[in-house]
């Protein structure tokens, strides 16, 4: 029997194909979705990886068996899967393992209306439905199965976020899309379509094997090309997706990296000047300038831990506008709540091109402290760390402690949080300060505990 607490994560499915899991399972997956969402038709998409096809047309054979409608949109980006869960309101399934290994695959899975399934809202039913089904056989098959129907849904996704971001008056830019082999080079030549840009495109060529650089925009060397090209034809912007394009990196026209905080900040102005007076959630290792930028903009800042279903389920409570994340996840309210690097990427776009000066000068005023940047540590003994580096401040002068997420130490001139992986034996260090020497202090002092 396969050992599902390999695969089985927070929030999605994820492991190595054949070796962890493979079409046999995809099937009783999709059987399972079909049980616990109690849908009479559900919506399946998947990326470019070798292995997806597979794995998502036998998942849709697996929910068909139950009686269940499988409308099937072949290749995607997650955030195009989100929106056809949303639009045509049914409960999706995503095949991709975002930005690992060509090796790996995984599945993503929301409700109607794009509404996450974690742990807690039915993913560990799923898991158990499965479990049993691998130890004593197979569901009992629907009288009548399911139908299989293919849908094209990628006009529509352009078409609904060009809805919401007005890019008709921008000027001409230039701008430097990596794609990463991912599926930003199947969604960006239709979004973008008609718009006053000159597209520079690096790595479009849909590719699972990842034959450039991985599809992971948040480590710096799978940037540096994106950075050079930026430089050498002097674009105005640069634009990098990670291997499912719902996150989106933004290098500016000297190549130099973007803060997603800054990016968080810029399009939490944007969204509150359509939505005076709304909600911005905003996790605990995004700058101090997001919450302050929201104030200064009329708007509510509310602080919820990392992760998308944190983010979700408080955007949903509290009617939020707008939410980002340091790991560049944007959520918008007028996408069901769901994240979308290829809106955000639109709003700096209409942004940049609504105004004459460089992208860096516009971004600046959103820019105002020194970071750290995360710096992982690898630790014996996690919780006895935390304990050490709470110890070592909770009676520190003008300290203030929270718990929210990990440990976060807050003083009138820095911050720090530092939060245990939940898959590794890491710890998880972010440092924000109001100059760079503060922070180099901070930082140094930190780890001197934590890695003790």
């Amino acid at each position: 029997m396969p050992d599902l607490s390999q695969i089985v994560k927070a929030y999605d499915v994820r492991g190595v194909v054949p070796d962890q899991w493979d079409e046999s399972l995809a099937e009783l997956f999709g059987a399972a979705f079909a049980r616990v969402t109690d849908a009479d038709a559900i919506v399946v998409g998947h990326d470019m990886r070798p292995s997806s096809p597979g794995l998502a047309r036998a998942f849709a054979r697996g929910a068909a068996s139950l009686g269940v409608d499988v409308t099937e949109i072949g290749l995607c980006s997650t955030d195009q899967l989100y929106f056809a869960s949303g639009y045509l309101n049914l409960p999706g399934a995503m095949f991709t393992a975002s930005h690992n290994p060509a090796r790996y695959n995984g599945i993503k899975m929301c409700r109607a209306g794009a509404a996450p399934i974690g742990q807690d809202s039915g993913l560990a039913e799923i898991r158990a439905l499965v479990e049993g089904w691998a130890e004593g056989g197979a569901p009992e098959p629907a009288a009548e199965a399911g139908t299989l129907t293919q849908r094209d849904v990628l006009d529509d996704y352009a078409a609904h976020l060009r809805s919401l971001v007005d890019l008709t008056a921008i000027r001409p830019l230039k701008v430097v899309v990596d794609a990463g082999n991912g599926m930003g080079g199947h969604t960006v030549p239709t979004v973008f379509e008609g718009l006053p840009l000159e597209l520079d495109a690096l790595y479009f060529e849909l590719d699972g094997t990842f034959p450039n650089h991985e599809a992971n925009p948040l480590d710096p060397k799978n940037i540096v090309d994106l950075q050079a090209r930026v430089r050498e034809t002097g674009a105005d912007l640069g634009l990098a997706f990670d291997g499912d394009a719902d996150r989106c990196f933004v290098v500016d026209g000297r190549g130099e990296p973007v803060s997603p905080s800054a990016i968080t900040a810029l399009v939490a102005s944007r969204e509150l000047a359509k939505h005076p007076g709304g909600t911005v959630i905003h996790n605990c290792i995004t700058s101090w300038s997001v919450p302050e930028v929201v104030k200064e903009n009329g708007g509510t800042p509310v602080r919820t831990r990392v992760g998308h279903s944190f983010i979700k389920a408080e955007m949903a409570r509290s009617g939020a506008i707008f939410g980002g994340e340091h790991s560049a996840h944007y959520y918008f309210r007028d996408f069901w709540n769901a994240d979308t690097g290829m809106l955000a990427a639109l709003h700096v776009l209409a942004a940049l091109g609504g105004q004459k000066g460089p992208l860096s000068d516009l971004v600046a005023q959103y820019d105002r402290y020194a970071a750290s940047g995360e710096i992982n540590s690898t630790v014996d003994d996690q919780a006895g760390r935390m304990e050490a580096v709470k110890a070592a401040y909770e009676r520190r002068e003008g300290a203030e402690l929270d718990e929210l997420d990990g440990l976060t130490v807050t003083t009138p001139n820095w911050w720090f949080n530092l939060r245990p992986s939940n898959t590794e034996p890491l710890l998880r260090l972010n440092v924000e300060a109001r100059d760079e020497e503060t922070a180099a202090e901070v930082r140094d002092e930190v780890l001197t505990i934590v890695r003790a």
